[in-house]
């Protein structure tokens, strides 16, 4: 099993023990500064009634994205994280 794979797994299981679903879940990711990366964020949460907040860094290359959405289960935010995973420079907090 991968690092990513075993992170997934740990997060279901630490999920499933803390959290009751369905649930509002804050995702958080920061993200190069490029219109095409945010938009491909944003766009994996479409739809979802989700509420999104972003803020420029102080030099203003990169930008913190948070999202607070309904989840039904551990198994959909692990889905929507392995959605953005793809985003180039992406990182998840």
């Amino acid at each position: 099993m991968d690092k990513k794979e075993a992170f997934y797994k740990k997060l279901k299981s630490d999920l499933e023990e803390t959290t009751k679903f369905p649930t509002k879940y804050l995702y958080k990711f920061i993200v190069p500064s490029e219109k095409g990366k945010i938009a491909q964020v944003e766009s994996a949460f479409n739809h979802l009634g989700a509420v999104i907040t972003k803020k420029s860094s102080k030099t203003g290359k990169f930008i913190s994205i948070s999202i607070l959405v309904n989840m039904n289960s551990a198994n959909e935010v692990i889905k929507k994280y392995k959605e953005v995973a793809v985003v180039e420079g992406i990182i998840s907090l």
